[in-house]
């Protein structure tokens, strides 16, 4: 006797190819024109914000999150890119090339600011999101 375990989800995706679901492959030149590089950024996980701590998920379209650099890289189909954080508007800011959660520890309770910007392998900006977001009264971190 037997028997067929399905789920909703895999029910949508039944119809889809592969190449629908997850895009070109990346062992050939694309054939088209790749669409324009998309950044997705969720609000602070509100479990650690209320212990002070910044957990901000995000996801890239239309670019693979890699740590290759340089106009040679510009090259590479589908095309890479990496993430810069800026934190409250400082003048400076760091790369990212994990692909893992932005996480914030340490900083005073109050209003602050996150601007997360999907950059090409040469750090040309592709796309940005800011979230805006209160950190209550904590202990401090060590």
């Amino acid at each position: 006797m037997g028997a067929s375990a399905t789920c909703a989800w895999a029910d949508r995706l039944g119809d889809l190819s592969a190449r629908d679901v997850l895009g070109p492959a990346a062992v050939a030149p694309l054939e088209n024109p790749q669409p324009p590089a998309k950044l997705i950024v969720d609000a602070p996980l509100a479990g650690p914000l209320r212990k002070g701590a910044v957990f901000i998920q995000y996801r890239a379209e239309n670019l693979r999150i890699e740590p290759v650099f340089g106009p040679e890289a510009l090259k590479i189909s589908p095309r890479i890119g990496h993430i810069h954080v800026i934190v409250d508007d400082n003048p400076w800011h760091w790369a990212d090339t994990s692909g893992e959660p932005v996480i914030l520890v340490g900083l005073p309770a109050g209003k602050h600011k996150v601007t997360i910007i999907l950059a090409d392998p040469t750090h040309k900006p592709l796309d940005s999101k800011t979230v805006t977001f209160t950190l209550p009264e904590h202990a401090p971190h060590h």
